[in-house]
Formats: C-alpha cells, structure tokens, sequence
C-alpha cells in the first residue's frame, strides 16, 4: 500500500486496554510537566473520563502519554481504572527517527491557550454563576489567574471571592474586671 492509501484510522482500530505496568518510559521526551499541572490532568480524567488513549511502540514504550501513563499511576486513578489503559500501537519498523517525530509532533500539535480567548471562557464562566474556587479547580488555576483573566476591578474580585466563604462575626475581647 501507497503511503497516500495509509489507513489513518489502523491505530485507533486496534486500541487496547493493557495494565499500565507494561508500559515504559522513552527516553528522549523533552515534555515537561508541573505537579500542579499533573494534578489537573488526574482532574480533567476523574471529570472527563479517560479521552485519549495512550501511543505505544510495539513494544510498550511510550511515544505519546507519558503524562496520561504517569497519572495513571495514582492510587485513585488506579484503582478506578482497574489498573489498565487505553493504548494504540504506531510500527514505525524500528525507526527511531519516527518514534520521536511522534513524540515532538503529538507534544507540539496540541498548542497554546491564547490569552484573549482564555479571558472569554474565565468572563463567560464567571457570567454563569460560576464560583472564582469552581473556575480555579475545574481549570488548574489560582484565584490570581482567574482574576487576571476577568474584566473586575480588584475590589470587585476579592468581593465575589469572599461572597461564598463563610461569614464570621468580628472577634471581641472580653476583659474581666
């Protein structure tokens, strides 16, 4: 078969549910992530459902996922997940070069937030109903950030985060005479 006549969909049509300790690490990824960033992932998975399968050599190691594979290990996440996860296999027949093609291609196809449309999404939310604490867990923020992206005043801001805590009396002093 042509490369033009490549069945696209081959990988997906063979996706795989395999315990997660099959898989391993490659060991060129240049992808970094934060812990903070990884506690979102592990979020997005427990809301979202697992939604991307992991990509694989023939032999388990991992061209792109790491991250997804790495969650997986969470004791939660675990045990939820029965202790396997989704796979597709990509043969590149040994090829190197290609493995980390997929690697960096996958990693950088995925893009950016642009600033602009992020400050839509936080002011929509907020217009909702949404709460500053809901907004910052469901996207990995900090009341900063949600605060950067909305169009409130400061004073407005911290009046809408304090607007849901609960209310305490001022504190008095009683002095026994």
């Amino acid at each position: 078969m042509s490369e033009g006549m490549k069945d696209l969909l081959a990988p997906l049509k063979r996706l795989q549910f395999v315990p997660r300790e099959k898989l391993r690490a490659n060991d060129y990824n240049p992808n970094r992530v934060t812990k903070e960033n990884l506690r979102l992932l592990k979020q997005s998975i427990l809301m979202n459902g697992w939604t991307l399968p992991i990509v694989v050599r023939p032999d388990y190691t991992i061209i792109d996922g790491f991250h997804r594979w790495t969650v997986s290990g969470d004791p939660e996440l675990h045990d939820r997940l029965g202790g396997v996860v989704p796979v597709v296999i990509v043969d590149h027949q040994g090829d190197r070069a290609a493995d980390m093609y997929g690697t960096i291609t996958h990693n950088r196809a995925r893009g950016t937030h642009l600033l602009e449309p992020m400050k839509k999404i936080v002011q929509e939310l907020l217009d909702s109903g949404k709460t500053i604490q809901e907004i910052s867990k469901q996207l990995g923020m900090k009341p900063e950030e949600v605060f950067r992206l909305s169009r409130f005043s400061r004073e407005e801001f911290l009046e809408i985060l304090t607007q849901h805590q609960q209310q305490y009396s001022k504190a008095r002093v009683y002095m026994e005479m």
